[in-house]
């Protein structure tokens, strides 16, 4: 049984979790947010990069590290029936209701949207989303080949025309970022923003999911031992934390240098049309269409393919992986077709309620070797986390939500007594409270327990 992985063979898992992680929300949202920053970008990135690198790393670690099999298993200290139900949730956000079609529609709205005209393009677009998963498909139907096909190849491919992009920005900025003025809360929260952009990449709530498929890979490669995984997952992550950083810097000053030849837009993907198009003209919208095309692609066979998985495990008399495994790209078809902007506005909400619930279930889990998953703590930090999460939701939702008067008067509410609510990190002093509770009553039991024996 082997203890270590080759350095070989750590850049290739650590190459497999960089392109299981870096797709769709991962192009666009540095971008945008880069252009928004305007002089203030160099603090968002570094928000961005806590949530969209640090987390997800993270999170791939405390699996390892708390020995779990699975989120269920992960979550179960809560109880099993919320760790059922919150794997389930999960899975389904970061897979057919809004990751996975998210996937195809910004391969659509980057790359194939600039080809054709406005009034085909919703038989584009369907046309598109039909080939796209049907190549997602074939290849998640192939899971034992997914090192391959991520690690080995697609991911390798991305890399290097995305390079080509990213020399251009460098070599010939289209202007200084630091003279345009940022706008809206970039303005006075640029830390804080760029904290909550890094929540729409997903990537946090990905890396529960994910964790599977990194773990059993290194187990295929030898290493069986559950604390020797764990170190093999912090140096194949380093490979991920480095790559996706680099290129994380380098799209957010692609978008705050922009403006010197492209105008303001509401999505990345408008803006890195327009920055490829500067520099290479034509040549670059392809080259554009090739890059999105291909990091979409690999985030969705992986989502697809770790969807597929929970679900087999978690209702495994009823449906095989294969069955799975269509139904979920039929959906996520069928979702595409709503359209990103829908999608995007959709999700937001969501995601504010999961993080905090994802985020505290990470930070637990790390600590497991400590409190070896006692049962109190996860229930109180849990409990409090929920219910402050709840608030984020309401502020989340679409304005005309927002107006009726019960959202209106819990929206209010929080306002005035949770703090950190307007900066979207209402959760932290409640998740802290449940955990000091839960300390509290674990050491009372023990003592307790000490004195009755």
């Amino acid at each position: 049984m082997k203890e270590k992985l080759s350095f070989k063979q750590n850049l290739l898992i650590g190459s497999l979790l960089f392109g299981l992680f870096f797709g769709a929300g991962n192009l666009i949202f540095p971008v945008h947010m880069g252009q928004e920053a305007g002089s203030n970008t160099f603090i968002a990135t570094i928000g961005f990069l806590i949530t969209g690198v640090g987390l997800p790393m993270i999170g791939i670690v405390a699996s390892a590290l708390s020995k779990s099999e699975s989120l269920i298993d992960m979550a179960k200290p809560i109880s099993s029936r919320y760790a059922k139900i919150f794997t389930f949730v999960l899975y389904l956000t970061i897979g057919p209701l809004f990751a996975i079609p998210r996937t195809a529609t910004v391969a659509f709205e980057v790359g194939i949207h600039p080809f054709i005209s406005d009034e085909y393009l919703k038989l584009g677009l369907i046309i598109f989303t039909f080939i796209f998963f049907a190549f997602t498909l074939y290849f998640s139907l192939r899971p034992g080949r997914i090192l391959d096909w991520v690690g080995k190849y697609l991911t390798p491919i991305f890399l290097v025309l995305l390079s080509i992009l990213l020399i251009a920005t460098f070599v010939s900025p289209m202007g200084q970022g630091s003279q345009y003025t940022p706008q809206g809360n970039y303005a006075t929260q640029p830390l804080f923003t760029g904290l909550l952009d890094g929540y729409n990449t997903m990537d946090a709530l990905a890396s529960l999911a994910f964790a599977i498929i990194i773990i059993s890979n290194i187990q295929k490669l030898g290493v069986k031992d559950s604390n020797s995984i764990a170190i093999e997952t912090c140096k194949s992550g380093l490979v991920s934390v480095i790559g996706m950083t680099i290129i994380y810097g380098s799209l957010a000053y692609m978008g705050a240098t922009s403006l010197g030849s492209v105008s303001r837009a509401d999505n990345g993907g408008s803006i890195l049309s327009g920055v490829s198009n500067h520099y290479f003209g034509f040549i670059g919208t392809v080259l554009l269409a090739a890059i999105v095309g291909i990091a979409c692609a690999k985030t969705a066979i992986g989502l697809i393919t770790s969807c597929s998985e929970v679900f087999n495990e978690m209702f495994p008399k009823s449906i095989s992986y294969r069955s799975y495994a269509i139904i979920l790209t039929i959906f996520s078809f069928t979702i595409a077709n709503f359209g990103l902007n829908n999608i995007i506005q959709l999700s937001i909400p969501v995601l504010m309620f999961l993080y905090p619930l994802a985020i505290t279930l990470i930070i637990l889990s790390l600590l497991t070797p400590v409190i070896k998953k006692q049962s109190d703590i996860y229930k109180w930090t849990t409990g409090f986390t929920g219910i402050a999460a709840f608030f984020d939701f309401c502020k989340a939702l679409p304005q005309p939500l927002q107006e009726n008067n019960v959202v209106g008067q819990i929206i209010k509410f929080a306002h005035l007594y949770l703090p950190g609510f307007d900066y979207g990190f209402g959760w932290i002093l409640p998740a802290f409270c449940g955990f000091i509770i839960g300390i509290v009553i674990w050491m009372v039991r023990r003592k307790r327990k000490v004195f009755n024996t």
